[in-house]
């Protein structure tokens, strides 16, 4: 039987591309009394995109218009949201003005690319908005001095699903995206929002910042230190990402806590820790046991294992616990990932439960 080809995943379009296509609409039924539908836009980096408008109003100097967003096949959190642009007229030379509507975050912290006390609305969508401002006054002769304010229905509680709290954006979600476009199943985003983690860290002078691979071992961390929530870093299976940004971007001491399994694969070099991007060496495990003086016996049982835990599980039977030995084996991975930037690391191995199963200080 042939093996089936992939389907290809469709691609879908940025919070930002949707906030820019509803101003865009909306200002050009300010000018010209009608609203284009479907609106098209430009991209930033070329190239144009189509979007349907889901409702629209028209009044006096005020009119708005919403679109759903279509995320394609990414399992973003926005994907099928209603984001809203209103755009009222201001006067003459007062420019573009951006505000935070119903779901939309306001920025309270530094760190970000947006200062606080701003909408938490990004730079290239701004700009996509401003550019799409020109376009409709251009032709139709408006002179481009407007407040835009952007919606995003239910926003408030979707943004509790993503890092914006931490980073200092409260309520609601932020409207992003620097090409209009979502690929699907990109791990970027997820890296970027730990790079800009790291930023907002750095920024509010926090000198201990945390990554951990799931909710257990950021509990664990959490029992052990008082670290404003701003310290962690949420940083899942995205090791390589946070330890490179590091690289270049250090603060004084990092915390890491995973799991027995994810961090054998972090001790063995692995940058990513997802079971479908990287696996457990084994013979990684047989070398553990054989620098803990392990039996013959269990040595060769590891060889045939289904899982870490297995061994983990087996040499606890015997006497011998490969937490501690794991940890130190972690901590000069990540030493190496790190080079010569001055972090001081700590490695906590813990179970399911959040308890830790064997650590390594911070001494270098």
């Amino acid at each position: 039987m042939s093996k089936e080809e992939p389907k290809e995943l469709r691609r879908g379009w940025t919070t930002g591309a949707c906030a820019t296509a509803a101003t865009k609409a909306a200002y050009q039924a300010l000018l010209t009394g009608d609203f284009p539908d479907p609106v098209e836009i430009t991209l930033p980096k070329g190239g144009t995109a189509s979007f349907a408008l889901t409702r629209h109003t028209l009044s006096g100097k005020s009119a708005s218009a919403a679109i759903v967003k279509d995320a394609g096949d990414d399992p973003d959190v926005t994907h099928g949201a209603l984001v809203s642009a209103t755009v009222n007229l201001l006067s003459p030379g007062s420019g573009v003005v951006f505000r935070a509507g119903e779901g939309v975050g306001t920025v309270t912290r530094p760190g970000l690319p947006i200062p606080p006390g701003e909408p938490a609305i990004n730079p290239v969508p701004r700009q996509m908005m401003r550019t799409a401002i020109d376009e409709v006054s251009q032709l139709n002769g408006g002179a481009g001095d407007v407040e835009i304010t952007v919606s995003i229905e239910g926003g408030a509680e979707l943004a509790l699903k993503t890092m914006n709290p931490r980073l200092g954006i409260l309520g609601g979600l932020s409207v992003l995206g620097t090409t209009g476009i979502v690929r699907p199943f990109s791990c970027a985003a997820w890296i970027a929002s730990i790079h800009r983690g790291i930023d907002v860290a750095r920024a509010v002078g926090l000198s201990h910042v945390v990554g951990a691979t799931g909710a257990s071992s950021e509990d664990a961390v959490k029992a052990r230190y008082d670290l404003d929530e701003t310290a962690f870093l949420d940083m899942g299976d995205f090791a390589g990402g946070l330890l490179k940004y590091l690289r270049s971007h250090p603060v004084d001491r990092l915390t890491l806590a995973g799991g027995f399994a994810k961090f054998t694969k972090l001790a063995q070099g692995a940058l990513d820790l997802h079971s479908a991007r990287s696996s457990v060496d084994f013979e990684f495990l047989q070398d553990l046991l054989r620098q803990e003086n392990a039996s013959a016996d269990l040595i060769e049982q590891a060889a045939s294992a289904n899982t870490a835990k297995e061994v983990l599980d087996a040499s606890l039977v015997a006497g011998i616990d490969l937490s501690g030995p794991l940890a130190r084996r972690t901590k000069d991975a990540v030493r190496q990932i790190l080079r010569d930037a001055p972090v001081d690391v700590e490695v906590l191995i813990t179970d399911r439960q959040g308890k830790v199963l064997g650590e390594t200080g911070f001494d270098r």
